[in-house]
């Protein structure tokens, strides 16, 4: 699947020397369907039944729900602080940088369901944790972590142990 999609994708996303850039992939549909078909693929024979795919602020808006109408199932949204309407779960988590907050609707996901997250990139794995933390909170089962790119120097997908993770391409 990464030979086909760096077949596809512009040399600007598949050179690590310069900053990751996901515009062309949402730019070009043939490349944006490709993607949401290579995550469907993974999805459906891996898992026999998923719940919800939960998208994590802002990225994962744009892949998780085109993943979720593909296998018939609900999104929901792991959003930054403050930005989620209704009765809301929150988890702190350190950034590189300082200190960050994730939330998610308290009714969004019932104890049981299982449950896939989806975002662009895995660097170190610190908001992909704190997803996983907000929904193991609620009792959800998180069945995998799918991301477009991951960063694998950086050993995000260690942080989230015991969780499966997924990447479309990967780079060291």
């Amino acid at each position: 699947s990464e030979f086909w999609l760096s077949e596809l994708l512009p040399r600007s996303i598949l050179s690590p020397s310069t900053p990751l850039d996901i515009t062309p992939v949402l730019k070009d549909p043939a490349v944006f369907r490709t993607v949401i078909d290579l995550f469907e693929v993974h999805v459906r024979a891996n898992y026999t039944k998923v719940d919800l795919i939960a998208g994590l602020d802002s990225r994962g808006f744009l892949f998780g729900p085109a993943l979720a109408q593909r296998i018939n199932v609900g999104f929901i949204m792991i959003r930054k602080k403050g930005k989620l309407p209704g009765l809301t779960e929150s988890v702190s988590y350190s950034l590189e940088y300082g200190k960050a907050e994730l939330e998610i609707q308290r009714d969004a996901v019932d104890p049981g369901q299982k449950v896939i997250l989806i975002d662009d990139l895995l660097a170190t794995g610190g908001t992909m944790s704190a997803a996983c933390e907000l929904l193991t909170r609620r009792g959800a089962e998180i069945l995998d972590c799918l991301v477009l790119i991951e960063l694998l120097s950086l050993r995000g997908a260690d942080k989230l142990k015991p969780h499966r993770t997924h990447s479309l391409l990967a780079y060291d």
